[in-house]
């Protein structure tokens, strides 16, 4: 008889693939999460699936492993070291000031840089990337030891603000900002802006700060481009908490500190039981995201001092 992918109902040991009982290691899910295959709710639904085998078997929900097990996805195997060489609670989160020209994985077919190359090796584990922005985008992009995290921080449920700085071509009118503002049918549902603030206007350009809660592929632009104006050069300014500090030139990069780090896990729904100084840093860092700044510049939210040059 098949065995049932779920645990028990009374919570009691179950064998776990590969003989015996195992009672130390972490969950697979999170384990898995952490390498940045999945949120653990995802995993649990490839588990499910029967997508994934611990040690010649089929893993079950509630599965253990050890950095030794031989795990495989759809067939192919995965390296579990690096997601014990990093706990969450240890877990970095790196600031990168991505410039125009750059993609954003780790190697390219056609050869193009990718953001990958500038980056200081992890402290544990590998950088994982959260989201990402296309070759003609520059600005603030995230990286992470904590695959949970990048997952989460992604995931639409979450609705972790995104602003950008963006300069269209010709002005539009008020009532095409106002559109704007209701919402446009796009390819892939209704969209909008969450906020939209003109900035100024130059040479038949216009200058805009925009915030949306979702990360659809290339969304700025197409929707500028469904009401009829072109993007001819768009920026990251923030992202959740984290602001690109005016001083982080394009190519370099710095680790958040850990209030900063804390509050990222607070806007992806993480529960982090924080006090003292460092729950008032991290509502210092949200404050600090409301202030509204120039085209071109940036206030600095704490990331930490350490700068990695090209």
């Amino acid at each position: 008889m098949d065995q049932p992918l779920s645990s028990p109902p009374d919570g009691s040991a179950r064998p776990q693939p590969g003989g015996g009982e195992r009672l130390q290691g972490e969950r697979l899910q999170k384990v898995l999460a952490m390498l940045g295959l999945g949120s653990r709710r995802s995993i649990e639904e490839m588990i499910r699936a029967g997508r994934i085998t611990l040690n010649g078997e089929a893993a079950l929900l509630g599965s253990r492993v050890q950095a030794t097990d031989a795990v495989t996805l759809d067939g192919r195997g995965v390296d579990l070291r690096a997601a014990f060489a990093v706990t969450p609670a240890a877990a970095a989160v790196l600031g990168y000031h991505k410039p125009v020209g750059e993609v954003t994985t780790r190697s390219d077919p056609q050869g193009r840089p990718t953001v990958f190359r500038h980056l200081p090796p992890p402290p544990g584990g590998r950088w994982i990337v959260v989201g990402r922005l296309d070759v003609n985008t520059s600005g603030l992009l995230l990286f992470t030891t904590d695959g949970d995290l990048a997952h989460r921080l992604m995931h639409p449920s979450s609705e972790v603000e995104r602003e950008y700085l963006v300069r269209v071509r010709d002005l539009p009118t008020a009532a095409t900002l106002e559109q704007l503002r209701r919402g446009v049918r796009l390819e892939d549902g209704w969209a909008k802006f969450d906020r939209l603030q003109a900035e100024q206007a130059s040479d038949g350009h216009g200058w805009f700060r925009v915030v949306l809660h979702e990360g659809r592929n290339r969304e700025v632009r197409r929707l500028w481009a469904a009401v009829g104006h072109e993007v001819s050069r768009l920026k990251r300014l923030r992202y959740g908490p984290v602001s690109l500090p005016a001083d982080l030139r394009a190519g370099e990069s710095r680790l958040l500190p850990a209030p900063l780090v804390q509050a990222l896990r607070r806007a992806a729904g993480i529960d982090v039981r924080g006090s003292g100084a460092a729950g008032a840093a991290e509502k210092t860092h949200e404050l600090h995201t409301t202030e509204h700044e120039r085209p071109g510049e940036h206030a600095d939210h704490g990331i930490a001092q350490q700068r990695q040059q090209p």
